[in-house]
């Protein structure tokens, strides 16, 4: 099925017939599409997924072990060579870019955004002024770095995608100082 719930039509040995696939979820499509590069182990998809996505999307790497074995059950991958000390590389099959190409084209819905300091500072007022202040001042400091990043990988994008997705990161990070600005310290 493609991600709004249809069968998707392939063309086997015998024909044509249908294959079911099960809608993917964000993390397995991210998976799925770390792995058009080439085979991987789950320890090199979580690092891709940190250079790759930086910090509009992150992936565990609990949520890697997860859905590697879920996808190999779909047959959206399988297993390729052991590497070092048991590493297991995984190979994106022709299932799994059918799905992925399937989860692009469908509807994304609403984004959620999980932002522990976003937490923090909706319940700030229960902090002390010097306590408020420390929050806001590290990340502050720490934002101003995000923001550093985010225009050299602006500057340095190979892409359009790449590009307008860099851009936008920089836009966040401006976005979290401006109300970074806007909590009072005192």
């Amino acid at each position: 099925m493609d991600g709004l719930g249809r069968p998707l039509w392939t063309r086997g040995g015998a024909g044509w017939h249908r294959e079911v696939v099960r809608e993917l979820n964000a993390t397995s499509a991210a998976l799925l599409g770390l792995l058009h590069t080439g085979p991987m182990t789950g320890g090199q998809l979580v690092a891709a997924a940190g250079e790759r996505f930086g910090s509009f999307f992150s992936v565990t790497r609990s949520q890697v072990y997860r859905e590697l074995p879920v996808l190999a059950e779909a047959g959206l991958v399988r297993l390729g060579k052991k590497g070092a000390r048991s590493s297991q590389q995984y190979v994106l099959t022709a299932a799994g870019k059918r799905a992925f190409k399937s989860w692009l084209n469908s509807p994304s819905g609403a984004d959620n955004l999980r932002s522990p300091l976003i937490l923090r500072l909706m319940h700030a007022g229960q902090l002390t002024a010097k306590q408020r202040a420390n929050l806001v001042n590290s990340a502050r400091a720490n934002y101003l770095d995000h923001l550093d990043e985010a225009r050299a990988d602006a500057k340095a994008a190979g892409n359009p995608y790449a590009k307008a997705v860099a851009e936008f990161t920089v836009a966040h990070w401006r976005a979290v100082l401006k109300l970074l600005d806007a909590i009072p310290t005192d």
